[in-house]
């Protein structure tokens, strides 16, 4: 299907996914897969509709079990003398679209589905978890989903609350409840592949301390890979949330401090928040749940810098990773360095493979004298 160099693999079953027949690969015109570092990730696939013979009374694609919802899809590539698969989505199919057409082979079959962590919000639940942590309730819950291949990462968390003081307790999917549970520790929470039938579910901080991907280049001759870049400076993006708690006893008020982002430093020059936000329902919180409720709310909104662009599968010889760090060179002083990857589109069709990306970042100038290249 693709260039030299790469090539595609794909899974598709019920619960244990294994490779198609060729028919279906072969009637595989285009593949999209979007990794976000904020909701669920997606992919979709084009194929062209046929029929072995003109008295089949459908066609062949859909006639078969393949994309029956909700099937499982293992999306991965090889680039290159990488013969190992880089995982671009473990996902579920939830819906398919056709387009018949009057023209022979212009009928089209469009399946479109979301990352595995879909199957942790398909049914709500009313629990209640008396004296245990939010990291242990989060284990807990995953713990539940061993059809889905997942390898809980929990960071632990200390807040251990006593029925006498609170019972945490769920209304809803446990998606949203893991997610709930994440926010008010500052943390986040996603669900990426690591390897065929192997999910690693991250509950945690975002991640800015692992090693920084290859460099994303421009203007520099033949290490260039990069194709297109735009970067955007909005100096209203940083906000400074003030977060104030009601002491039960004598009902004053009290500020509660900002904390020091957990996230390091990726810009020589941040940039100066001109914004204030007043957080709702932090009245009744402790000082230690209001911290966390004062520092995710400035790390949610600490980005000034953006960028995007798109990528030269072949030249850059990897998979670009969301939720993970790049290094950027060739644009300049001002936006070289170091960047989060906030999301990556891969595109893949016949002869072709591009990444879309979005970069973030504090401020500008570069921090760091190198890159990794």
């Amino acid at each position: 299907m693709l260039e030299s160099g790469i090539r595609l693999q794909l899974l598709i079953g019920r619960t244990n996914p294994v490779p198609p027949p060729f028919e279906v690969l072969d009637a595989l015109t285009s593949l999209e897969v979007t990794n976000n570092d904020s909701g669920r990730d997606g992919f979709q696939m084009t194929f062209t509709l046929g029929k072995y013979l003109l008295t089949d009374a459908d066609f062949w694609l859909l006639s078969q079990p393949f994309f029956e919802p909700p099937s499982r899809v293992i999306i991965a590539v090889m680039i290159g003398n990488i013969l190992i698969p880089q995982v671009l989505i473990d996902g579920i199919i939830t819906n398919h679209q056709i387009a018949p057409s009057n023209t022979p082979g212009g009928s089209t079959l469009v399946v479109t589905g979301e990352d595995i962590s879909l199957k942790l919000d398909l049914e709500d639940k009313n629990e209640t978890y008396s004296d245990q942590a939010d990291s242990d309730i989060v284990t807990t819950i995953l713990g539940r989903y061993g059809d889905c291949d997942l390898v809980p990462a929990v960071t632990p968390t200390d807040d251990r609350p006593q029925q006498n003081q609170r019972i945490p307790t769920q209304q809803g999917t446990d998606l949203a409840f893991v997610k709930q549970l994440a926010q008010r520790n500052g943390f986040v929470f996603y669900v990426e592949p690591q390897g065929i039938r192997r999910n690693i579910a991250h509950w945690g901080l975002q991640n800015f301390t692992s090693p920084p991907q290859p460099a994303l280049s421009m203007n520099l001759g033949s290490n260039t890979n990069v194709e297109s870049f735009n970067f955007t400076f909005n100096a209203l993006g940083p906000v400074t949330p003030r977060v104030t708690i009601v002491e039960p006893r004598s009902r004053t008020a009290i500020p509660i401090p900002v904390p020091s982002a957990l996230r390091p430093p990726l810009a020589r020059r941040p940039t100066i928040s001109l914004r204030q936000t007043l957080p709702r329902n932090t009245a009744n919180l402790d000082s230690t749940q209001a911290t966390l409720e004062a520092l995710a709310s400035s790390s949610e909104a600490a980005d000034a810098v953006t960028g995007s662009g798109q990528l030269d599968a072949v030249r850059y010889g990897r998979v670009l990773r969301a939720r993970s760090l790049v290094d950027v060179r060739g644009v300049g002083a001002t936006y070289d360095g170091r960047y989060y990857v906030k999301q990556v589109t891969h595109r893949l069709k016949r002869g072709e493979y591009k990444q879309s990306f979005s970069l973030s970042r504090e401020g500008r100038g570069f921090l760091l004298p190198g890159v990794v290249t």
